[in-house]
């Protein structure tokens, strides 16, 4: 038999109730009598705050109201420990007072001190065994200690006391259920049957043990009554269709989910229990013309609708021809919900899992005007900003970002990288130094804000700050390929730590060994070095490898073969250079001169 996992519903929020504070221990007679007179009452009765009291003198009545006033002045201010030695002073004083038993109890328990918490609440429930409150806070004490056999008995106790607590039954089969009992839980729902007639919450409790221990009758007969007790309730109906189709019995689930189309023709709950029918039928296509009706649907909430999707952007991942129903109802539930960022977030989802990042962003853009608080959505368009290299959208997005989003890194890294092409490298630098703060646990993005400061820096001509930039990031990754190549070349650029340069851009490809122009880089510096045959073998190699129409490559492959006096091969090279473009300012008068300037 399974095991039912019952939660039960803690009563500890009564832990702090101060219902004792709301007592009187003065002498008022009329007060007293009224509250002899209530059968079962949220206030204690005078008969259990005085149990066993009555042998008190005076004084000791008095000191005992003292602290029992106090302890509870002290728990309303949350003084739990201060509370807890006054109630102990006072129960020294009457051991037998039920009253501040279970008060006590009420700390313990509060203070998950189980074992006192027991100890007293069982001493207070025996004092006052009619005494409702007492009783209820036992049994949450028992349940804590897993007795669950005596709180089945203390609950029945209960209900010799006050057989119409609906409630009480329904905790018993809580009970029952987690002791694997399902017929004596059976047994207490139908006791609430016969009290109070045929409810939702009993008889789909039944339900659910009777589907479980697959008994298709019994279930059978419980929503039949539901459904003749509510002949107006929709659900019912899909949860009758549900167990004939359970059960193998397609004509009769049919008919259920027929008649509860009949009932209410508009409610998309019914086309989607209508849908699912059909999809365990492999009728595919009529399925999804129901799910499309229930999408059509304003009733429909869009919560639902996107849960849905989310089920179809999994499935689509294995079965690409279901995209196009995908497709279909992305573009139905923003036409359904225009108002709503999340029919386009959706849909961009969609595509741009699809590689459409031009219409992704579209649908990116129109969430984001509909809703600008949800970073998420701005995170998805800032990186398709950057996949399809559209740095003036970049920088203007990022800068939007910035500002909605002060404490989120990526848009700054974003910026800045947008205006070191733009070449806006102040900017650029400025963006990139205020977002690497906000940082936190990745080094590797971490490098990154300092790689790209390596690079604006060394733009400003600010040599000493870009290198140090440099010197951070391969600090923070030692392997970042990108700042290895960079630095080394920039630092052949300005012919120095040739040595430091070399062995960097050496590593660079190691790491990433087909890289043109990382042995672009490494022949450059070999040059820088006057190794001209070296230089010749890595630019050769740069340009074998993909090169062959980078204007920089062919122009520095030209100047090499110049240092080798290989002039006429030079001078063709360079005229290569020009016509593929991204040149030194020197090349015209290369070719003109014939002659190599640096």
């Amino acid at each position: 038999m399974k095991n039912f996992n019952i939660s039960f519903s803690l009563f500890r929020t009564r832990f702090l109730l101060v219902v004792l504070a709301m007592l009187s221990f003065s002498a008022c007679k009329t007060l007293r009598t009224n509250l002899e007179n209530r059968k079962e009452s949220k206030q204690y009765s005078t008969n259990s705050q005085w149990a066993d009291g009555s042998h008190l003198s005076d004084k000791e009545r008095v000191e005992f109201e003292y602290h029992f006033f106090n302890a509870n002045k002290e728990k309303i201010l949350g003084n739990y420990d201060l509370a807890e030695s006054l109630f102990l002073q006072a129960l020294r004083i009457n051991p037998n007072n039920a009253a501040t038993l279970y008060e006590l109890a009420n700390i313990y328990a509060f203070q998950n001190n189980k074992r006192n918490a027991l100890i007293y609440s069982k001493k207070a429930a025996q004092l006052d065994p009619k005494n409702t409150w007492y009783q209820l806070l036992y049994i949450e004490c028992l349940k804590e200690d897993k007795q669950y056999q005596e709180v089945i008995s203390v609950y029945q106790k209960l209900l010799k006391e006050y057989p119409d607590h609906i409630e009480y039954y329904y905790e018993i089969a809580n009970v029952y259920l987690v002791l694997n009992k399902a017929n004596e839980a059976i047994k207490m729902y139908d006791e609430v049957e016969k009290r109070v007639g045929v409810t939702d919450d009993a008889s789909m409790q039944k339900i659910r043990i009777f589907k479980a221990t697959n008994n298709f009758d019994k279930a059978l007969v419980e929503v039949q009554k539901l459904i003749k007790t509510f002949p107006k309730e929709g659900k019912y109906y899909g949860i009758l269709g549900e167990l004939y189709q359970g059960n193998g019995q397609s004509e009769k689930a049919f008919a259920a989910y027929y008649d509860l189309l009949k009932l209410n023709p508009e409610d998309p709950y019914a086309h989607l229990t209508l849908a699912d029918y059909y999809r365990n039928q492999h009728q595919r296509d009529k399925a999804f013309d129901e799910i499309k009706i229930a999408f059509k649907s304003k009733e429909l909430d869009i919560n639902t609708k996107v849960k849905i999707l989310l089920s179809y952007y999994s499935i689509t991942e294995t079965y690409a021809e279901l995209k196009s129903d995908a497709d279909e109802l992305c573009k139905i539930i923003i036409e359904v919900h225009p108002d709503e960022a999340k029919a386009f977030s959706i849909y961009g989802d969609f595509l741009y899992r699809d590689k459409k990042l031009e219409d992704a962003r579209i649908q990116y853009r129109k969430a984001i005007t509909l809703d600008k608080e949800k970073y998420a959505l701005w995170n998805q368009l800032l990186i398709i900003d950057s996949e399809l290299n559209d740095f003036v959208s970049m920088q203007k997005e990022s800068k939007e970002a910035m500002e909605l989003f002060p404490n989120q890194a990526l848009p700054y890294f974003l910026n800045g990288a947008a205006n070191i092409h733009l070449k806006d490298f102040n900017t650029a630098v400025a963006s990139l130094n205020e977002g690497k703060e906000f940082v936190y646990d990745n080094e590797q993005f971490l490098s990154q804000f300092y790689a790209n400061l390596g690079d604006a820096q060394n733009q400003l001509k600010n040599y000493i700050a870009s290198d140090s930039a440099y010197d951070k990031a391969l600090e923070l990754d030692p392997k970042n390929s990108y700042v290895l190549n960079n630095f080394a070349y920039y630092l052949s650029l300005r012919n120095i730590k040739l040595e430091k340069a070399e062995a960097m851009s050496k590593k660079s490809i190691e790491i990433e060994p087909n890289s043109s122009s990382y042995q672009d880089t490494y022949g450059w510096i070999l040059y820088q070095m006057k190794k001209y045959d070296d230089a010749k073998l890595w630019i050769g190699k740069a340009i074998a490898n993909g090169g062959s129409d980078n204007g920089t490559l062919l122009e520095h492959y030209g100047d090499v073969l110049y240092k080798l006096n290989d002039i006429e091969n030079a001078i063709k090279y360079w005229m290569d250079a020009k016509k593929a473009g991204g040149t030194s300012d020197f090349i015209d008068k290369k070719i003109a001169d014939k002659k190599l300037y640096e």
